[in-house]
């Protein structure tokens, strides 16, 4: 797509520089949708595996980002090694930035889908209206490529809440939910090929390849218990950036997706759309109307939590176990291991309420520890309780270690550990 070039080779204008960014060939869209996988994968494990948390890992990447874009934007023409290094930080930002305003400050996906949505179309309007092109063979000034960075980071934040508000709207899983961004890039594919806006066409697809990647991510990472493959997020990350490299390296050595000439086609003119072009908007326009009907029929209909996690963290304390009062769960436990476990949690507690959500993390991992270590011994000397206890401990994990950590959750259930650690 967007690769409609009437390209007339010749000396740039002065002030321009050699086109910045790559062709549109197949290699270009199979290292989109690797970077976006690593988007996912890599901020979901530097976040949770890492306990660095969420704000953390969203200033580390902004700075990196930041250094990178200064890199990449000082370059006089396309270095695949760069530009592909710029996209991949793109992605992982942009999930942080979503996941950033999900998480920590509760804005619903609708909301947020709709705020990058808008913020895109003001990104596009500015940049056409002072370019006259949106195309990115015409990414041959600094201003323009500022555009195209820009368009590219919201893009992946639009895509990352998209993807997460389907899955929420359906509870697909994340191999179900993969379908639906393949057929849509499927149909833009078929409309770009009836004569649809090429520029317009690249777009779509390109915005659609976020929550591809993400689902795809999501779905080898995730356990078979969740419906993935079950490869975890740190093996994830590091399959698919060995598959970037090595696809970069390809392109560096052969030169495949480079764009030799200056494109004298997009210089900024005022163009009228063929009538081809107005037909297929019709037929986007129905795409997404269909999209749009299946979406809000798959919500209609009754559907399970989209992770056992999710279960999980929903299902009730079991029976037999809420009858135990405080004092009695630890009755016949010694007292300095119960206190050990208490200062444990109250160190968990406060840290949760001081919103330092990594730092309780961390914490509640030495709680875990310490109760697994001991069980071969307090067991034994009261199963009853050991069960009671051990239902309130995982209760407290799921929910401090909850993909979508709710602060008062984990009060409860922190508070209700203390009290049965009496």
């Amino acid at each position: 797509m967007d690769r409609s070039r009437t390209a007339k080779a010749g000396r740039a204008p002065e002030g321009t520089l050699q086109n910045k960014v790559p062709e549109v060939i197949i290699w270009f869209w199979i290292i989109k949708v690797l970077c976006t996988t690593v988007g996912e994968s890599f901020a979901d494990w530097i976040n949770f595996e890492l306990g660095i948390g969420l704000k953390a890992t969203s200033v580390i990447f902004t700075v990196v980002l930041a250094a990178v874009l200064v890199w990449q934007l000082r370059l006089d023409r396309y270095r695949p090694p760069v530009y592909w290094l710029t996209v991949v930080v793109l992605s992982v930002t942009g999930t942080l930035y979503t996941d950033l305003l999900t998480d920590e400050l509760q804005v619903p996906l609708a909301l947020s889908t709709s705020v990058f949505a808008a913020i895109l179309a003001v990104v596009f309007g500015v940049w056409y209206a002072r370019e006259r092109t949106l195309s990115i063979h015409s990414i041959v000034t600094r201003r323009r490529e500022a555009f195209y960075w820009l368009a590219v980071l919201v893009t992946f934040a639009l895509g990352t809440a998209i993807g997460d508000w389907t899955i929420e709207l359906t509870g697909w899983r994340p191999g179900t939910a993969v379908l639906l961004p393949a057929g849509l890039i499927g149909l833009i594919f078929i409309g770009w090929r009836l004569g649809a806006n090429p520029v317009l066409s690249f777009w779509l697809a390109f915005i659609l390849t976020r929550p591809l990647g993400a689902n795809l991510g999501d779905w080898l990472a995730s356990p078979s218990a969740d419906g993935g493959l079950g490869l975890g997020t740190a093996t994830t990350s590091v399959i698919f950036l060995a598959a970037i490299l090595a696809i970069v390296i390809y392109l560096t050595v052969t030169q495949k997706d480079v764009i030799e000439e200056y494109d004298a086609s997009h210089t900024p003119t005022v163009t009228t759309r063929p009538r081809r072009e107005h037909v297929m908007l019709g037929y986007f326009a129905v795409v997404a109307l269909a999209t749009a009907l299946l979406l809000g029929w798959a919500a209609a209909q009754p559907h399970a939590s989209t992770s056992t996690e999710e279960a999980e963290e929903e299902a009730p304390v079991p029976a037999s176990t809420v009858s135990l009062a405080p004092g009695q769960a630890t009755r016949h436990f010694p007292p300095s291991e119960i206190a050990k476990f208490r200062s444990i949690t109250q160190d968990t507690l406060d840290k949760v309420r001081a919103g330092d959500q990594a730092g309780a993390t961390k914490r509640i991992t030495d709680l875990e520890t310490a109760w697994d270590d001991d069980q071969s011994t307090l067991e034994p000397k009261d199963p009853t309780a050991w069960q009671f206890l051990d239902g309130r401990i995982d209760t407290a994990l799921k929910a401090v270690r909850a993909r979508h950590p709710d602060q008062a959750t984990e009060q409860q259930a922190l508070t209700a550990l203390l009290d049965s650690l009496t």
